[in-house]
């Protein structure tokens, strides 16, 4: 299960991200990239973050440990920004950390990285749907002259309508906007990491997802959302075992 921290201190927002998230010291002495349950995305994006960041973990992908942090409104009150103040008092409670990496930078075609790097990032970004991997907004790093990825709360578009599974699951992928398209091969590694990606896999991976995360949100009623946290964690995984059934649709 993912770790169990507690911030301590608010450092500074990063504001690159649309999300507004912060950067924080927690009690186990280290520094997280933090993002909130109250940002514009919601815990959705929380949702889609820990179930494709622990899905590349698991697949070969460089991606920043993640860890569930306890958040107390009175840091964000410390926090002389409002909009600061405003979000971190909304988000009081449990929120995601990902580990800071100190000195990274972000990543453009002029550095040369391995070709199985690539192939494993397109792969990933193929199968969740990614629409945020652009040459616009790569959301990839450089550390110690390793590539990382991060900021998955724009894949698993199906979880904002829950329509029928073949719709995502037979939906093409567009690498001509991909940042790393034409360098990556996923073909190469499909029946590599397709076989990885098992039912027992995503059950374990969906059950470190916090049940709050998981629940109906009140203020938007759906009538095709999942009512409780068990029948969204059998739809995410029914969502995602139809997409690898249909990779022919979406493989390049």
């Amino acid at each position: 299960m993912l770790p169990h921290i507690t911030a301590t201190a608010y450092l500074t927002a990063l504001r690159e991200g649309g999300s507004l998230p912060g950067l924080m010291e927690a009690d186990d002495l280290g520094t997280y990239v933090v993002k909130f349950t109250g940002a514009g995305q919601g815990p959705r994006a929380l949702v889609a973050e820990i179930i494709v960041g622990r899905l590349g973990q698991e697949l070969g992908v460089r991606v920043p440990e993640l860890a569930l942090i306890e958040v107390d409104a009175e840091i964000g009150r410390r926090e002389p920004d409002e909009e600061v103040q405003d979000l971190v008092s909304a988000s009081a409670g449990l929120n995601l950390a990902m580990d800071f990496l100190p000195g990274s930078i972000g990543y453009d075609r002029s550095f040369d990285i391995p070709v199985e790097d690539a192939s494993l990032v397109v792969w990933l970004d193929a199968f969740v749907a990614n629409v945020d991997r652009s040459r616009r907004n790569t959301n990839l790093l450089l550390w110690h002259r390793k590539l990382w990825a991060i900021d998955h709360g724009a894949c698993l578009r199906f979880h904002h309508s829950w329509g029928d599974p073949r719709r995502f699951a037979e939906s093409a992928y567009d690498y001509g906007d991909h940042v790393l398209g034409g360098l990556g091969r996923p073909r190469d590694v499909h029946d590599r990491l397709s076989a990885l990606v098992t039912p027992d896999l995503l059950t374990g991976i969906l059950a470190e997802v916090p049940d709050a995360w998981l629940a109906p949100d009140p203020t938007r009623p759906d009538p095709k959302a999942p009512q409780d946290p068990a029948t969204a964690r059998s739809r995410y995984q029914e969502f995602l075992l139809a997409r690898l059934d249909a990779a022919e649709r979406w493989l390049p």
